[in-house]
């Protein structure tokens, strides 16, 4: 008994960026933002470009408390849709085509959001990850952070709790 031979390298990255994106572009506050992500295996960094918008208090200049929330907020929620959908990608029971023609998965939905602000953020590119610290049939509990020029110092955190898809875990 022979066992199928694995797709190359190429094609599976190919497939979860193209997963990625598709799960990213289906949330109109990210292209706004003009947020991206970058992917390293199943762990994903988001990168908000900086832009002029993004401003709150010009004095100082300071980028909006609301746009690092957003920053915090979409991370954590693509971050636990990606690992929602990892599995499902990778056992073929997610079809990438599925993906492409815009059927996406339905996105877990927030019930709290806390931000704690460590510092301002300064007019720069912004990086956030987040961590699924419990995922369950129902419920997830998310934990995200934001930094600018060094990971160790970061301009705000977060803890959200979700409210995850029916049929989905």
């Amino acid at each position: 008994m022979s066992r199928p031979r694995p797709d190359p390298v190429q094609v599976v990255k190919q497939r979860r960026d193209t997963a990625l994106r598709a799960l990213a572009s289906g949330v109109p506050y990210v292209r706004f933002l003009d947020i991206n992500f970058d992917r390293r295996g199943d762990e994903l960094t988001a990168v908000m470009s900086y832009d002029d918008k993004l401003i709150g208090n010009p004095h100082l200049p300071a980028l909006h408390g609301g746009v690092t929330a957003a920053l915090l907020e979409v991370t954590s929620i693509i971050t636990l849709g990606w690992t929602v959908i990892w599995e499902d990608l990778e056992s073929g029971a997610l079809s990438l085509d599925a993906l492409e023609a815009g059927r996406l998965p339905r996105l877990p939905k927030t019930i709290d959001f806390t931000v704690d602000y460590l510092r301002s953020g300064l007019p720069r590119d912004a990086y956030a990850r987040a961590r699924v610290t419990r995922q369950g049939r129902r419920y997830a509990s998310v934990h995200a952070e934001a930094w600018q020029d060094n990971r160790a110092r970061p301009i705000a955190q977060a803890v959200a709790h979700f409210l995850m898809p029916r049929g989905q875990t």
